[in-house]
């Protein structure tokens, strides 16, 4: 059973997920809990979901088991979620990329991105850059640009795209609600 921020509803379960996309440090999770909130949806967060399931620490598993069997999870985790409804789901910034893990959940999924400037995502993540295990290298900025030139073309295949770099969280938040209005229901 998922583990999300409250039960789901029969009603919901009709209803399409809004999945957050965007590199680390764009504020998938963070936005997601404050988009949740407002739309009185349940939340979940893909990297708290594997390390719950695997007891586990998302670093260790890459660490021990190596980024393959990562995005094995993450792709079961996406599986067990193809025919739910009304979530708002915040995957890791490599998810986008992960053979068959889009198509699995849209549509009728809305995909919105959250797009930043790697240099604005390393300043916002500070001390956690540790904790993320494709950030652990000599030039993490030079590894979040890497990592947005092989994503890039995934983001924007996003229903939406929200610019994150200078925008509050409240601005951010009130920006989803208003593009999911008529997607998501209420």
């Amino acid at each position: 059973m998922l583990r999300t921020s409250r039960r789901v509803s029969a009603a919901e379960v009709a209803t399409a997920n809004l999945i957050l996309v965007g590199l680390p440090g764009a504020g998938k999770t963070t936005i997601g809990r404050g988009v949740a909130e407002a739309l009185g949806r349940p939340f979940l967060d893909f990297d708290a979901e594997i390390e719950r399931r695997e007891h586990t620490p998302i670093a260790q598993i890459f660490a021990e088991r190596g980024e393959a069997h990562f995005r094995g999870l993450e792709r079961a985790l996406t599986d067990d979620l193809k025919g739910t409804g009304g979530y708002v789901l915040s995957p890791g910034g490599g998810w986008i990329a992960n053979p068959g893990c889009l198509e699995a959940l849209r549509p009728p999924a809305l995909l919105v991105y959250l797009e930043v400037e790697p240099a604005r995502a390393l300043k916002r993540m500070a001390g956690d850059v540790a904790a993320r295990p494709l950030l652990r290298r000599p030039d993490p900025l030079g590894e979040l640009q890497r990592l947005l030139d092989a994503r890039k073309d995934l983001y924007l295949l996003a229903d939406h795209t929200v610019r994150v770099d200078f925008l509050r969280e409240k601005e951010v938040v009130t920006r989803i609600v208003a593009l999911a209005g008529g997607k998501i229901g209420d």
